[in-house]
């Protein structure tokens, strides 16, 4: 009986820990959503669009992961299906926004691009290091961490892109780079819809 209980109480207690991790990185990706979103468009940068689209996807994301935080492992995979499909629509919308760059080019302001770029991986490093340890535990953190992982190299990316802006006095580094985002996002979506029907699967 003591075992059971002991078992239930580090079950609890691993939840309190994810579920602190989610509501601390939540935090940091939604104001980090409506800083960069609003610099890529005084910016007009496509690159940092991508980039703050990446956030509010994670935003929502880590809003998902809270609620299954406590759920069964086939509500952890559906709702990591769900995430997924989400990260797929943010490369949907950063591939309209190439589009359109592509009728009506225009070069970006590469100073906006480099220094909310680093701003941005100033908090997605904080939100790395804070979901490191769940990496590991569970389907629901898995996907978190992978999209953490992805805002690192978004936020590299863009700060390249802005330095070829700068050498260039060309827009085509920041589509190049969005574009590079977008196959980022889909690979990433790919992987967590994958591993979300494994467990469903699993789960049956």
């Amino acid at each position: 009986m003591s075992g059971c209980c002991n078992d239930n109480c580090s079950l609890n207690a691993l939840r309190e820990k994810q579920r602190g991790t989610l509501q601390i990185v939540l935090g940091i990706n939604a104001v980090m959503f409506l800083v960069i979103a609003a610099a890529a468009l005084y910016g007009n940068t496509t690159a940092l669009l991508a980039d703050s689209l990446d956030n509010l996807g994670d935003a929502l994301t880590y809003g998902l992961s809270l609620y299954a935080v406590s759920r069964s492992t086939a509500v952890k995979a559906r709702v990591a299906l769900f995430k997924g499909g989400l990260i797929f629509l943010a490369a949907c919308a950063v591939a309209a926004q190439i589009v359109y760059k592509l009728f009506v080019p225009s070069v970006p302001i590469f100073e906006v691009m480099g220094a909310f770029s680093l701003i941005g991986l100033a908090a997605n490093s904080i939100c790395l290091f804070l979901l490191w340890r769940h990496r590991h535990e569970d389907v629901n953190m898995n996907s978190v961490w992978e999209c953490s992982r992805n805002d690192i190299a978004s936020n590299l990316s863009v700060f390249a892109a802005a330095g070829a802006v700068w050498l260039t006095g060309s827009g085509w580094p920041d589509i190049l780079v969005a574009l590079g985002l977008v196959w980022l996002l889909m690979r990433s979506g790919i992987r967590v819809i994958s591993s979300a029907m494994a467990e469903l699967r699993a789960a049956d």
